[in-house]
């Protein structure tokens, strides 16, 4: 692995650390013990994580605490994993964040509400 601090003052020494081998997106990688999905990720050179729902923007870690939730990603079939917050297990399955198709029926575009004050004369007129 490539992008690693190998001895870390309070971290200790990388090469100490248990390996431990994950799937993402059907590749097999290894990170290391207490490894987050995010940062064992980054050290094989994987920085996006999952594409926007709607644009199809690829999207990585941006806060690496786990407030913004950029870094969703499936694990085990679970969706909505925080990568920068999630640990790597043994043989831990990931999935990266695919784009979802839109909710809304283009084809009914001008019924929508845009805004609430829209939302609230269409429930008057009911």
């Amino acid at each position: 692995m490539t992008n690693r601090i190998v001895h870390h003052p309070v971290l200790g020494q990388l090469d100490q650390k248990k390996k431990v081998r994950f799937v993402f997106d059907g590749n097999t990688y290894e990170g290391f013990e207490n490894d987050t999905i995010a940062s064992a990720l980054l050290a094989h050179g994987i920085r996006t994580l999952r594409k926007h729902e709607e644009s199809g923007n690829p999207r990585g870690i941006y806060c690496n605490i786990g407030h913004c939730y950029e870094c969703r990603v499936t694990v085990n079939g679970e969706s909505n994993v925080r990568a920068c917050l999630t640990p790597i297990q043994e043989n831990m399955v990931i999935e990266s964040g695919k784009v979802l198709p839109s909710p809304f029926d283009p084809s009914k575009e001008g019924e929508l509400p845009r805004t609430y004050a829209e939302f609230m004369e269409q429930e008057g007129q009911k």
